[in-house]
């Protein structure tokens, strides 16, 4: 079974999400091919072609996909989709954008967000907010998948890909970009960051962040919250995670006065190490937590910063 898998980049270095979707690709079928498209983005195609399993890297070099427009993309993916069974891409902001207008081109149903390969046509995915799993089986023809890479490991980076340059497709024309205002931090990238430390509405204000901004800091962690505290304004939406934010699965992560609806536990309940500060010792983030402690944050977070700095960090 042939498939393609699509990279998410920004033009400058490949995600993480690609390397661990490649794993989900190579269970599907090989060979596996990755593309790259993007603008100036040849430092991408050759990081990609490192990843163990890719039989070549197709880079789609355009000013067209300088900031991989959905429509751009969609018509792109659909004329290269002839030749394979599979197209995979991550389930990332961009993937959920123009991955389902792959697949109504196609005239296919997508896979969404899935977090195993069962079989050749069979695959698990979180249904009711990660509170259940549905197996579910494709029909005939070319498959469409999305994929949640928290739940897969990075495929190993010991390969030595070709890359193969191609044309752009003829884009539609219908949108173009204006203009993208992004939030700076010398901090790590939430979704891939090894420590999370995020807080909750019991944050009471978006000063008091500044509690975890330390913590963060020491442990050279990114900060992110719950779902209230971004809707109460207390940090922006690019801090939230959860089932409508950014799902991620770090080796730790440090929920602080966080209740724990079950949208925020469906973004990240697959932290290896999960730690959690809540006064409430009925809260539901208890039930997922591998340590609780049951305090006023606003007197556990100082001491966690001291003890940290007494640690070296």
């Amino acid at each position: 079974m042939a498939v393609l898998l699509i990279a998410e980049h920004d033009n400058t270095s490949l995600k993480d999400s690609t390397v661990k979707s490649m794993t989900a690709a190579k269970a599907l079928g090989s060979p596996v091919d990755i593309l790259v498209a993007g603008h100036n983005a040849k430092a991408v195609a050759d990081a990609a072609t490192k990843i163990a399993g890719a039989g070549k890297v197709l880079l789609a070099d355009d000013a067209q996909y300088a900031q991989q427009l959905a429509e751009n993309m969609a018509a792109l993916v659909v004329e290269l989709a002839g030749k394979y069974d599979a197209v995979l891409s991550p389930a990332s902001t961009s993937g959920k954008n123009f991955m389902p207008r792959v697949a109504a081109a196609l005239n296919v149903p997508q896979i969404s967000e899935i977090i195993s390969v069962d079989g050749p046509d069979t695959f698990t995915r979180p249904i009711y907010a990660g509170n259940a799993l549905q197996q579910v089986q494709a029909g005939a023809g070319k498959k469409v998948i999305t994929v949640r890479s928290t739940a897969f490991k990075a495929a190993e980076l010991n390969g030595s890909a070709a890359v193969e340059t191609i044309g752009a497709a003829k884009g539609p024309g219908v949108s173009e970009f204006v203009k993208d205002e992004l939030s700076k931090s010398e901090r790590p990238e939430l979704a891939s960051a090894r420590v999370v430390v995020s807080g909750g509405r019991g944050m009471q204000s978006g000063e008091n962040f500044h509690l975890l901004e330390k913590i963060a800091d020491r442990l050279k962690a990114a900060v992110g919250a719950s779902r209230a505290a971004v809707d109460a304004g207390f940090v922006p939406n690019d801090y939230q995670v959860g089932q409508t934010g950014k799902v991620v699965a770090p080796e730790l992560y440090i929920a602080v006065g966080i209740s724990g609806a079950i949208q925020h536990l469906a973004g990240m309940k697959d932290s290896k190490v999960i730690v959690a500060i809540n006064k409430d010792e009925e809260a539901p983030i208890f039930q997922v937590a591998d340590y609780g402690l049951v305090a006023d944050l606003f007197k556990a977070v100082p001491e966690l910063d001291d003890e940290l700095k007494k640690q070296g960090y």
